[in-house]
């Protein structure tokens, strides 16, 4: 079988870590899929305008070739219990496809890149190859009975987040809400539990530094990326 890449996702998020684990967890996140120069048709979004919520199919880009496991450790269990592959979302799949469900913010028409589609509330990294688009159909996809094994544990969880407001006001306004929806979600692996380590983030055009104690996250710095 031979997959097409129709299209490309651009976000703040430059490297895996720091992106939410999961679609829908921090909705203030706001991407744009370009779509390739083949499918840049505007009849093939004819109709998309109806839905509020759509399906992204997209490749595991930066792990494509690291093949498959049968059982993986999830960071969310702190990294030391295996679980079946097929039971988690791991990125070490047979097929490196992700599913995420993301909020329709509307179709942008550009000069350079035709019809482009604002989503919110991905959990994608910038530049992520997007396979395909399907529309989410709220009466046959969403099941609010069902159970989600062992990712029910953590449904809510957040962490209080201090940032001085000298070094938010660093980053444009326009990105400051989202940078601290992105913190308060707890960036670190699981197994990484050092009240003394110093962490850095890649977000848009700056890195964070913070430390965690307890369930508290403190910005200690945000510098502005050298390009």
């Amino acid at each position: 079988m031979e997959l097409q890449v129709i299209g490309t996702i651009y976000n703040d998020f430059h490297e895996k870590f720091g992106i939410p684990r999961q679609s829908g967890l921090v909705p203030e996140v706001v991407s744009t899929i370009v779509f390739s120069e083949d499918y840049r048709k505007p009849e093939a979004l004819s109709g998309i305008e109806g839905y509020s919520h759509l399906w992204l199919l997209w490749q595991f880009s930066e792990c494509a070739e690291a093949g498959w496991r049968p059982t993986v450790r999830p960071p969310r269990l702190g990294g030391n219990k295996r679980m079946g592959v097929f039971a988690t979302r791991s990125p070490f799949r047979p097929n490196s496809i992700g599913l995420s469900s993301v909020v329709l913010l509307g179709i942008e028409k550009t000069k350079e890149f035709g019809s482009v589609l604002k989503v919110s509330g991905a959990d994608l990294m910038n530049g992520t190859p997007i396979l395909d688009i399907k529309p989410y159909i709220a009466y046959t996809d969403s099941h609010p009975e069902a159970k989600s094994g062992f990712a029910d544990q953590f449904v809510g969880y957040h962490l209080e987040v201090s940032c001085p407001q000298a070094l938010l006001l660093q980053v444009e306004p326009e990105n400051r809400q989202t940078l601290l929806k992105v913190l308060e979600q707890d960036p670190r692996p699981a197994y990484q539990d050092d009240e003394n380590r110093i962490y850095k983030m890649d977000f848009g055009r700056y890195t964070v530094s913070f430390r965690v104690e307890k369930e508290v996250l403190t910005v200690e710095n945000i510098e502005r990326l050298q390009k």
